[in-house]
This record gives C-alpha cells, sequence and structure tokens, in this order.
C-alpha cells in the first residue's frame, strides 16, 4: 500500500511558509486553472465521451464551462472575500476593532466522483485553492479517462508545490484517508461517506459530504402535465439519470398516471428519437451499475416505457415504471440511472409523510400551479435543495449553496460557498494597549456599582413593535 505521509508532510511544509495565503499566489493559480479549461476542451471532452458516452453539448454546458464560469466568478470577487469581514459591536467594545477573518485550514483532501468528473472534482478546487490551501485531489477511478487527464494536466498549470494529484482505486484512498488532513470533501455515495467520517474523526478533521439519496417529485392534480413530463424527463435522462440530484421518483394521484406517461413519451421521442444511436444519450458508468439497475427494473412496478438493457454497450433505454409500491426494490435505493418510478399516492399529505418516513433527499421537486402547494411542502419537509416547477435548476445558481442534509450530506459549495467551506472563520478583536480604566470593572473585588454599571452596559432588551421600532427602541 502507498505510503503518502512524505506528500502530506511536504504540503504542510509548503503551507505553513505562507506562500499560498498570498492573493498573488491563488490568483496565479486560477489563472492556471482557466488556461487548462480553456486550452483542453476537445482533450477533456474527449475523455468524458470515452468514459460516459457525453455529448459535446453535455461535456460543456455541465462540466467545462459551469467550471469555467464558477471559477471567473471568484477570480472577479477573490479580494472583496478576502477581506475581513466587519461585526456589529455593543457598548462594551465600541473602542474595539472586531471582524472575521477568512483563513485557510491548511492541507484539504478533495475526492471527486465519477458522474460529472470534471465539474464535481474540479469545483471544490477551485474554492480550497481560492481560500488558500494546499490540495491534494483524488479523482475517482471509475470515470479513468477523465481521471488520467487530471493526472497529466494539474501539473502543468498549477504550483506543484501545493497541489498534487493522487490516482488510484480503494488501497490509494484506503492511504490517504490514514493521513492527517485539515479538511475533506467528499463527493459520492452514503456507504463511502460515513466511512471518510470515521477516518476524519481520528483527528477531527471537518469535512464536507456531497452525497445523494433519493430526490422526489410531487404533482399536484392541477399541473400542466406536458409541461411537467418535459422538465421532469429532461433532468432525468440528463447523463442517462446518473446524477445525485436528478428527480428519482414521482408521486401523483393514480388517476393522473396514464397521462403523465403519455407526456413523457412524447417528451422521451422529441429528445432522443432513437436513444440506442443517440449521441446525446450518455451510457452507464461500468457493467457493475448497469447490472444494478436492471435488477431494480425488473423487480418494480410495470414497465411502460423503454425497460431495454444492452450490457456490452452499458445502455439502459429511458425508462418509464408504473403503479411502484413503497417496498419494490426501486423505491428502496438510490437510482441513479434512466429510470423514472411513479407510485401513486391519494393527498399531498401521504406524499409529505412518506418522503418524512425516509432519509432527508438532496433535493425536491414539486410541481403545481398554486403556490400553497409549494409552501405546504416547504413548510414540512427538508431537503438540501427545493425547486418549485422545475428540476435541478438550482444547481446553476451559484449564489446559491448546493449540498444535503442528514442522510443526504452536510456543507454547501459553489461560488462564494465553495470559497467559504475551505476558510476557518476566526474571530479577531483588536483592543487598543491602554485604557485600563474602561475595563477596569471586569476585575474583583466585585461590587454592586460594578455590577450595575456591566448590566447597563451589556443588557438587551426584546425590540418593539410599532413607532418606536423605527428609532431601535
Amino acid at each position: 500500500m502507498a505510503d503518502y505521509s512524505k506528500m502530506i508532510e511536504g504540503l504542510r511544509r509548503v503551507f505553513n511558509s505562507g506562500v499560498t495565503k498570498s492573493y498573488e499566489w491563488r490568483k496565479k493559480q486560477l489563472d492556471g486553472m482557466l488556461k487548462l479549461l480553456e486550452e483542453n476542451r476537445d482533450k477533456i471532452a474527449q475523455g468524458l465521451k470515452e468514459d460516459l458516452h457525453k455529448s459535446s453539448l453535455e461535456a460543456a454546458v455541465y462540466e467545462i464551462d459551469f467550471c469555467r464560469n464558477d471559477l471567473i466568478e471568484t477570480m472577479n470577487n477573490l479580494k472583496d472575500w478576502m477581506k475581513p469581514e466587519k461585526v456589529k459591536k455593543g457598548l462594551l467594545n465600541i473602542m474595539d476593532t472586531a471582524y472575521i477573518q477568512r483563513e485557510p485550514y491548511g492541507v484539504a483532501l478533495v475526492m471527486g466522483a465519477w458522474n460529472y468528473p470534471i465539474q464535481i472534482t474540479v469545483l471544490p478546487v477551485l474554492g480550497a485553492i481560492a481560500a488558500g490551501n494546499c490540495v491534494v485531489l483524488k479523482p475517482s477511478e471509475l470515470a479513468a479517462s477523465t481521471a488520467k487527464i487530471l493526472e497529466e494536466l494539474i501539473p502543468k498549470y498549477l504550483d506543484n508545490d501545493c497541489v498534487k494529484v493522487v490516482n488510484g482505486s480503494i488501497p490509494e484512498t484506503t492511504a490517504l484517508l490514514k493521513e492527517r488532513f485539515d479538511y475533506i470533501f467528499y463527493t459520492g455515495n452514503t456507504m463511502v461517506g460515513k466511512i471518510i467520517m470515521k477516518a476524519a474523526a481520528e483527528y477531527l478533521t471537518p469535512v464536507t459530504l456531497e452525497l445523494g439519496g433519493k430526490s422526489p417529485v410531487y404533482v399536484d392534480e392541477n399541473s400542466d402535465l406536458t409541461l411537467v413530463a418535459r422538465r421532469v424527463t429532461w433532468g432525468k435522462l440528463v447523463n442517462a439519470g446518473q446524477t445525485c440530484i436528478a428527480p428519482d421518483y414521482v408521486m401523483c394521484k393514480k388517476e393522473l398516471q396514464e397521462k403523465l406517461v403519455e407526456e413523457c413519451k412524447k417528451a422521451i421521442d422529441e429528445y432522443y428519437p432513437d436513444p440506442a444511436k443517440s449521441e446525446d444519450y450518455c451510457r452507464i458508468i461500468n457493467e457493475r451499475h448497469l447490472n444494478r439497475v436492471k435488477k431494480l427494473i425488473e423487480g418494480s412496478g410495470k414497465v411502460v416505457i423503454g425497460g431495454q438493457v444492452e450490457e456490452g454497450e452499458k445502455y439502459v433505454s429511458p425508462t418509464v415504471l408504473t403503479d411502484c409500491k413503497a417496498t419494490d426494490p426501486v423505491m428502496m435505493e438510490e437510482m441513479f440511472g434512466p429510470v423514472l418510478p411513479i407510485m401513486p399516492v391519494n393527498s399531498a399529505e401521504e406524499a409529505i409523510d412518506f418522503i418524512n418516513k425516509g432519509e432527508k433527499p438532496l433535493a425536491m421537486y414539486i410541481f403545481a400551479k398554486d403556490h400553497a402547494v409549494a409552501q405546504k411542502f416547504l413548510d414540512n419537509t427538508s431537503s438540501g435543495g427545493f425547486v418549485f416547477n422545475d428540476t435541478m435548476m438550482h444547481a446553476g445558481l451559484m449564489s446559491l449553496p448546493f449540498g444535503g442534509v442528514g442522510g443526504s450530506g452536510m456543507g454547501g459549495y459553489h461560488g462564494f460557498h465553495t470559497f467559504d467551506t475551505f476558510c476557518h472563520k476566526r474571530s479577531v478583536l483588536e483592543r487598543k494597549h491602554g485604557g485600563e480604566a474602561m475595563v477596569a470593572i471586569r476585575y474583583p473585588p466585585y461590587t454592586e456599582k460594578k455590577l450595575s454599571t456591566i448590566h447597563w452596559l451589556t443588557k438587551k432588551s426584546p425590540k418593539s413593535g410599532g413607532l418606536l421600532s423605527w428609532f431601535g427602541f
């Protein structure tokens, strides 16, 4: 088994020198990453094609340009993000300077995932570098072509003393997790997420876990089913359903099923007239995952659209299942494939109850013309993200933190939130070297007069309503 202790020691030595903390170093690395993305677009797209049969559009929009736009947002705002954040002060500290100083943790481990092997791997690295950390990047070995590209390109564009790439599988990952890191960022499944947490607990290392889960869709009876079908099937079939926030299953009243299926078929036929031959339709990452999806289809509900599996091609056709039950295999684990189960429910309340009995999902999608329906779900459930009348689009808005809660993960990122994730928020209070008379009331011996003065300086009162509240009373 590999020993990475010397590599980590070297990174920590460089970090302790302070070189990564300057704006100039951070900006230079971000400039390098921008060049990497722009000068190697075709090479990266080819790697994504080899790993997942990704189309040129999906490679550009959901991978390369997604990272590029997030990167430019970071570059444009980094100086402001690095500035101390002033905080409110009371009378006791009126003469002091108080602020939050965001500082890097140190050496960060970023463990990428195979389903979006550029976006999910590169974005955390960008944030870690922008925050001033040294980074060890472990791409997923399942997306082998993309992992090889990252291993080849990153040393050419970034500071090799501060950013390292480790390729490999379980032995390499196991060896890395035995080392002491100052932050760990992992994207993947819940089972491995628990392993990461156990390893991090050894050194009390903070973690971000971007996991997954079963992201539900609820369709209200008064919804425009054509709109619903187009948006749900798009979200389900992008990357052949191998998206952590893909709509996992649909709940609706039984009488809506047939019409919804009809509209889903129209949408699928429009998007992928012949999915097996389509350059726009992705493939399952490997045979093991394909067989898992195949078993879920065979043991659940009724196949009304698709259901074809071609093992040699790692192909699963766009598939819709109806009359699924909570006990069906497809409802017992995250789908992570191009299969959409529909489970009839009698009401929104029943759907809410079903959601709340399971793990908190990474995303939730509610379709209705009446906003009150969405508000009911928003008020009575919990999820990482929530979208009304669409799917997955919240992930593209970098001003929103992207992340899970409970079983779907912890922590969030994208844009400023990635930078913030990789920063320790250090509380700073600066006081002048003098003015001892101003603080003498805190010293013994204690008296009633001192207590009265301290109460006056520190006591807070609830806000008043009405006109006086405008004046701070």
